[in-house]
């Protein structure tokens, strides 16, 4: 586990480091008008073997019988709520992103997620639901066989086993768009936004001078593209596009250019699994590590006190006796050289033997001394 960690930090700080090489601007920006559209659906999964929702009589989802009640009477069969079991049914929430620039028949995921008191949705099968914008709109339905990757299984003795989780499903193009929402299309009368995944005044400034550069020798061509922010990059239509045809061409050519982008030193740290990635621009100032290892151990002990045989008097106390010991280790230490690289800091730590959350506590430590010349981010 420690060589895996310390092997992620050099791996990481090459590949972030790569980042400083020429990428493609559609790789670092997104348009502003090809905004996602989120959908929200409520829906019943059938088909389980006995994994969905318990029924009201046994304090499970009401809701669930409802919804089956509801949806039997639109096929004209009337059933008492009491009589129905719901062991092979679930209520679910469906979620779905429409792509950008998405039109009519256009399919999509969607995520299936259990509302109800069911064990798993695996083998189940999404009824027709409708799936709706924030204001209420049906832009698109969503049905059919889920996708889930892993399994719950408990049997009547009471034992359980158990993989991932099999209470979120998917359907790879189970949404079908019936609706177009808003704003789908380009207009060349109106500049459009290229949105920086990770704003920087620099990448900004560059993808703008890119931009220019490239479409400097066309007529009606002059400063088509203008930084905002560090964020935005506004992009302008070339006078002589004329209609939406020339206008895709001259998005794509836009999304081809290259620019060499400017990444921000940073280390990034995860206490909860322990996992730590730093980039390849992180620079550390000459810094002494020492580590020792502080163990403190405490056991308690149950000791009976009871009377004599036959004793009238008297009764049987319980008491405990505690008992602690400390153990400190021998402590390393390793000296870091000015200017140095994540990949000399890896090395360093390794020698020193140290677990993940000894190498998370020295990576604050050395943000502390001022000698980590990035910003930490703690998760």
């Amino acid at each position: 586990m420690r060589n895996r960690l310390l092997s992620i930090l050099i791996i990481s700080g090459l590949m972030v480091g790569g980042l400083k090489s020429e990428v493609r601007i559609k790789d670092i920006v997104s348009i502003e008008n090809g905004n996602r559209v989120s959908l929200i659906g409520y829906g019943l999964v059938v088909g389980l073997a006995g994994t969905g929702d318990r029924p009201a009589s046994r304090r499970g989802a009401i809701f669930t019988v409802q919804s089956i009640s509801n949806m039997l009477e639109r096929f004209g069969i009337t059933v008492p709520r009491e009589a129905l079991r719901t062991r092979n049914v679930a209520a679910v929430m469906v979620t779905a992103q429409i792509p950008p620039f998405s039109h009519v028949g256009a399919r999509f995921d969607v995520v299936v997620s259990s509302l109800g008191d069911a064990t798993s949705l695996e083998g189940g099968v999404l009824l027709m639901t409708p799936l709706r914008d924030g204001a209420g709109n049906i832009y698109a339905m969503a049905q059919g066989p889920l996708s889930v990757g892993g399994y719950n299984v408990e049997t009547s003795a009471g034992e359980r086993l158990k993989k991932n989780h099999s209470l979120v499903g998917r359907i790879p193009d189970g949404g079908y768009l019936q609706v177009e929402p808003p704003n789908q299309n380009i207009d060349v009368r109106k500049p459009i936004g290229l949105h920086l995944n990770e704003p920087d005044f620099v990448t900004a400034r560059r993808i703008a001078n890119r931009i220019n550069a490239y479409f400097a020798g066309d007529s009606g061509a002059n400063n088509l593209a203008r930084p905002v922010s560090p964020g935005l990059v506004q992009l302008y239509f070339p006078d002589s596009l004329e209609n939406p045809a020339q206008a895709i061409s001259y998005i794509a050519q836009v999304e081809t250019l290259t620019v060499n982008v400017d990444v921000e030193a940073r280390v990034v740290i995860n206490e909860r699994t322990g996992t730590i990635v730093a980039g390849g621009n992180v620079q550390i100032d000459e810094v002494m590590i020492s580590h020792g290892n502080l163990t403190i151990h405490t056991m308690s002990s149950p000791v009976i006190s009871q009377p004599a045989p036959f004793s009238r008097v008297g009764r049987t106390v319980v008491t405990r006796i505690t008992q602690t010991t400390a153990q400190e280790g021998e402590a390393k230490t390793a000296v870091i050289q000015k200017t140095a690289t994540v990949s000399d800091l890896a090395t360093a730590l390794n020698t020193l033997g140290l677990k993940p959350r000894d190498i998370i506590a020295i990576f604050q430590a050395i943000k502390e001394a001022g000698a980590l010349k990035a910003k930490l981010v703690i998760n």
